[in-house]
C-alpha cells in the first residue's frame, strides 16, 4: 500500500551538496509527494541554485535568525507539511540516495503497524563483513552479529579491556548510555532499535502530533536525533531498515569548531542518556562517567598520532570542560 510522504531537508550553507542530494531524489523509484527545503543559510546561494534547477514538488523556505538551527528548522518544516501526509522523512543535505531508498522506507513502515520510526544505512560507512569460518576473530578486537563481523575501533577495544562495552545490540542504548554505533549488516532485514540517525530517518505523522524536536539542541544540534528517537518510542517501535541505503559524505561546511563539538559530545550525551534513563542506578552512573573519561583520554592521544593535532587538542579540552560543567550546571531535561 502506498503512503503519502513528505521529505524535509534542512540545509545550511551547502548549495552544491544539496543539489547532489536532490538529483538522487529525482531518480527514486518512489517519489516524495512534496519536498520542503528549509534553508538557514546566511547568504542567497542556495536559493539561487534552486532557481537554476527544477525539481518536482519542491517548495523552498528561507528562515530568519529566530528559526535557524537544525531542530528549529525541522520543527519549522513539520509545521508546513500538507494535511494528507502520513510519513515525514528527513535527510541531511550531504547525503546521496540509492534509487530505491524511499521504496525501502515505506516497505519498512508497512512491514509492521507498530513501527513509527525508520532509519536508513550509510553504505559508504558500513564495515560489516561475512564471517570466514577459517578465521579466528578475538572477542576483544571483533564484534559479531549473526553471520557477520566488524573490526572494533581502538576506542571499543579499550572499552572491552576495561569492561565498559555495551551489552546491547547496535543502536540500542544500555543503562549507562554509551552504546554501539555500528548500524547493521546489509542483509535486507529490519532491526528494532532505540536510536535512529538524523542523516536519514522518517516518522509517522502521529509522532509529530505529540512531540517536537527539542530546542535544547541549538545550532548544530549534536544528538538531537537520539533525543527525538527515544521520545518517539512512546508511540511505537523504531527500526533500522538495511534496504534503505544511501551515502553520507560528512560535508565539513556548517559544522561547529572542535572545542564546541567536544563540549556537546559530553553534555548532549548526558542529556539523551537521562531522557532514556531518568534515574539510573549508581553502577550505570559510574560506568557513564568512566567511559567519558576513557574516551577523552583516547582523544587526547590523537594529539600525538594524527596530523590534526589542533583539532584533537581543542576537542579534548571541550570534552573536559563539558564533563566538569555537569558538576555545577546539568542540562534541564525537556518533556
Amino acid at each position: 500500500m502506498d503512503k503519502i510522504f513528505s521529505l524535509i531537508i534542512c540545509t545550511y550553507m551547502r548549495p552544491k551538496s544539496l543539489i547532489k542530494l536532490l538529483e538522487s531524489v529525482l531518480n527514486q523509484s518512489v517519489y516524495p509527494n512534496e519536498i520542503l527545503i528549509i534553508d538557514g543559510s546566511t547568504n542567497n546561494e542556495t536559493n539561487i541554485i534552486l532557481k537554476e534547477n527544477s525539481f518536482k514538488n519542491l517548495k523552498y523556505f528561507k528562515v530568519d535568525d529566530e528559526n535557524r538551527g537544525l531542530t528549529k528548522q525541522r520543527n519549522y518544516g513539520v509545521n508546513l507539511i500538507q494535511n494528507e501526509t502520513e510519513i515525514v522523512c528527513f535527510l541531511d543535505d550531504d547525503t546521496v540516495l540509492e534509487t530505491d531508498y524511499f521504496e525501502a522506507v515505506i516497505a519498512a513502515f508497512n512491514s509492521n503497524p507498530d513501527v513509527v520510526g525508520v532509519g536508513g544505512v550509510a553504505i559508504n560507512e558500513n564495515r560489516w563483513k561475512l564471517m570466514d569460518k577459517k578465521v579466528t576473530y578475538p572477542k576483544s578486537k571483533y564484534y559479531k552479529f549473526e553471520n557477520y563481523v566488524i573490526k572494533e575501533s581502538l576506542r571499543n577495544i579499550v572499552r572491552n579491556y576495561f569492561n565498559l562495552q555495551s551489552y546491547a545490540n547496535p543502536s540500542v542504548m544500555p543503562s549507562f548510555s554509551h552504546g554501539r554505533t555500528y548500524s547493521y549488516p546489509l542483509t535486507g532485514k529490519n532491526h528494532e532499535v532505540d536510536l535512529l540517525v538524523g542523516m536519514s530517518f522518517s516518522f509517522k505523522r502521529i509522532v509529530f502530533k505529540n512531540i517536537k524536536f527539542s530546542t535544547y539542541f541549538e545550532g548544530y544540534g549534536l544528538y538531537e536525533d537520539a533525543d527525538f528517537s527515544i521520545r518517539a518510542l512512546k508511540f511505537g517501535k523504531n527500526v533500522i531498515a538495511t534496504n534503505a541505503k544511501l551515502f553520507h559524505y560528512h560535508e565539513p561546511l556548517g559544522r561547529p569548531n572542535q572545542y564546541k563539538y567536544g563540549k556537546m559530545v559530553v553534555r548532549n550525551g548526558w542529556y539523551v542518556w537521562r531522557v532514556k534513563y531518568p534515574n539510573p542506578e549508581m553502577k550505570a552512573i559510574l560506568k557513564w562517567n568512566a567511559t567519558v573519561i576513557l574516551l577523552t583520554l583516547i582523544r587526547f592521544t590523537n594529539i600525538l598520532n594524527t596530523t590534526k593535532r589542533k583539532e584533537a587538542l581543542t576537542e579534548s579540552l571541550g570534552r573536559v570542560v563539558g564533563w566538569l560543567s555537569l558538576i555545577f550546571n546539568k542540562p534541564r531535561i525537556e518533556n
